[in-house]
Order: C-alpha cells, then sequence, then structure tokens
C-alpha cells in the first residue's frame, strides 16, 4: 500500500498470524500493523480483492480475530490486508497493541 493511501503511521509488529484461504490454514506472521491493516509474510497465496480471516497471536495466549480484504500481494512473500470486520473489544486490544509497539 502507498503511504499516501495511509491514513496512519505504520509500526513494525512481528506477530504471529494464523489464517484461512482457500479452505487451508497458514501459519504466518505481520511485518508492520496499524489499527486499520497489517501485511502478512506468509508463502500462502492470497489475491487482490480476497476477504482472508485470520488470528493475531498476542502473549497470555490472547488473540484477536480479524476479517479484511488483501489490497495487494507479491507471490510467496506476503500481502497487505485493510481490516474490514474487528469486533469493538478486539479493536481496543488492537489500538492498545499499535500504541505499545509506537512507542516501543
Amino acid at each position: 500500500m502507498n503511504d499516501e493511501r495511509r491514513k496512519e503511521g505504520r509500526v513494525p509488529a512481528i506477530i504471529e498470524v494464523i489464517w484461512e484461504g482457500a479452505n487451508t490454514q497458514y501459519q504466518a506472521r505481520t511485518s508492520d500493523l496499524t489499527t486499520s491493516g497489517c501485511f502478512i509474510d506468509t508463502i500462502g497465496q492470497a489475491a487482490v480483492g480476497d476477504i482472508v480471516t485470520f488470528k493475531l497471536l498476542l502473549p497470555a495466549k490472547d488473540s484477536i480475530e480479524i476479517q479484511g480484504e488483501v489490497l495487494y500481494s507479491y507471490p510467496h512473500s506476503g500481502f497487505g490486508v485493510r481490516f474490514t470486520n474487528v469486533s469493538e473489544t478486539d479493536q481496543k486490544k488492537l489500538e492498545w497493541l499499535v500504541k505499545a509497539r509506537a512507542l516501543a
């Protein structure tokens, strides 16, 4: 995603992810994060426009469940996601996480 289109700054954040696509689960990780999207480093394939469901695995066995739209994809490297469905509780966790990573 071009920085010009991004409404907020991204923060470096390596967080373990489990995502689902084409009836298969993949383990991956994020490389950066905002409260509205992230980049997922993965060898799994996702096409622009796909809706993916995933969990960000947090410490203390907590997680954030998110659904998002793939905005861009780099084959065998990963893809950028804009969050489209996050519960209010998970949104608050996400905001805390982004703020904590920005201050680190």
